[in-house]
């Protein structure tokens, strides 16, 4: 059994520690919701650091060090289940026998490296404190305890690497859009940010080691949050499937075809072992899987999705073909972007194919073409052709496609086109809208 002594160090320590610089990011987090907050998302996405900035907030609010407890469950000196979680609250009143624990904030970092949390912080909401903030990097296990646990107390929130407006404004801050010399500026940071992607640490690595520091990325999520967790056997086996769904980014995933490679190449596994791998991935993060667009909900759902890397830099650095293709990474990005935005996202098919609907209360509000080649004439046509179908068929009177440099307007159909340069859409349009 894990001593309240360490605890009680473990506690102090991250009381007394100077909180690290912490950037500002899109996404708000209350901290008086009077709910449990739940932030999900990849690893190293930036969690830790929302909870850091509202930490910061709190102390410049006048609330003191001991009032606050940040506990992260990925300290190596901690091996907790879940009958010890509560020598946490034992050792925390014992350093501060006065403080009443409903007046504190409790900040729990990667729970769910113990099993059993939810119990936990359960009663803690229910009769110690309602300022609880949990952070986790598993979707599927943190909403399906939720669910079953948490009973409606929590506000859920995903965490995805920074944007690329948060990545200019760190990078660059204070960028006018409209100036011709920021706007290079911009273009440039936006080239740089579709190979680099997002991750909050790679901003200030050294380009030298960017590829290491994503590759390591992948090495402990394949490690820690799947073949430890999922208690895994064939690691070379999920291994090879993880790299296949991220070079699949952008395209139709299909369980059937990496099972027939693996087939081929002597590898003995089974379809629903691979299905189940593809349930893994999705609930670490890894990718998000885009459903094509249906009024009905089990259609969408059992439809063949479509894949894209949850961050296109972690996919350039893990698939050589990938980071070469700046079609295939335009695309990504874009879609990562709409997701950062809290949009939901589905893609059209009926002959000619529409990259992105946005769907709003279950109704198609808008639609995306992503064109990384709009200059020769068939594939300008099929892009246009694939973007006007979906407009009709969902009675859109416009529509728009992402470019790397162009702008236009067309008319097609009666649906009036705006052609313009993804960087600009996503910097400048689409946070508006």
């Amino acid at each position: 059994m894990i001593g309240k002594d360490l605890l009680k160090t473990i506690i102090t320590d991250s009381q007394q520690r100077v909180m690290p610089e912490v950037w500002e990011r899109t996404l708000k987090i209350p901290s008086d919701s009077g709910k449990i907050i739940t932030l999900a998302g990849v690893r190293r996405s930036g969690k830790t650091y929302h909870l850091f900035n509202l930490i910061n907030q709190l102390k410049a609010s006048g609330v003191p060090n001991e009032r606050i407890l940040y506990f992260n469950f990925e300290d190596e000196r901690l091996h907790l289940s879940s009958d010890e979680l509560d020598l946490i609250l034992q050792a925390y009143r014992e350093l501060y026998p006065k403080l009443r624990l409903s007046d504190c904030y409790f900040f729990f970092d990667e729970i769910q490296e113990v099993e059993g949390w939810e119990k936990f912080i359960s009663r803690i909401y229910a009769s110690i404190s309602q300022h609880v903030f949990i952070t986790g990097s598993n979707a599927k296990l943190l909403s399906k305890e939720i669910a079953t646990a948490l009973r409606g107390r929590t506000i859920t929130f995903e965490i995805y690497p920074l944007s690329f407006r948060e990545f200019a404004s760190v990078l660059s801050p204070g960028l006018n859009p409209y100036s011709s010399t920021d706007k290079a500026i911009l273009v440039n940071l936006f080239d740089r940010f579709m190979h680099q992607g997002g991750f909050p640490e790679l901003l200030k690595q050294e380009e030298e080691l960017k590829d290491k520091v994503l590759q390591e990325y992948f090495n402990v999520m394949v490690l820690r949050d799947l073949i430890e967790r999922y208690q895994i056997s064939g690691s070379s086996t999920l291994k090879y499937f993880c790299k296949r769904v991220v070079g699949a980014s952008t395209g139709e995933f299909s369980v059937n075809k990496i099972y027939n490679e693996l087939k081929s190449q002597g590898y003995q596994v089974s379809k629903d072992t691979l299905y189940a791998y593809q349930g893994y991935v999705e609930a670490i993060y890894l990718n998000r899987f885009i459903a094509k667009y249906s009024h009905s909900v089990v259609k969408a759902e059992s439809s063949q999705k479509k894949t894209y890397v949850i961050d296109q830099g972690l996919g350039a650095a893990l698939d050589y073909k990938l980071g070469q293709d700046r079609g295939r990474l335009l695309e990504t990005t874009v879609a990562l972007e709409l997701l950062k935005q809290g949009k939901q996202i589905a893609y059209q098919q009926n002959g000619f194919e529409c990259d992105f609907v946005v769907i709003e209360k279950g109704k198609v509000t808008s639609a995306i073409q992503v064109a990384a080649d709009f200059v020769e004439p068939k594939t300008k046509e099929r892009e246009i052709k694939g973007l006007v179908q979906s407009c009709l068929k969902f009675n859109l009177a416009k529509g728009i496609i992402l470019t790397f440099d162009h702008t236009e307007q067309l008319q097609k159909e009666a649906v009036q086109i705006t052609v313009l340069p993804a960087w600009q859409y996503v910097f400048i349009v689409g946070t508006k809208n």
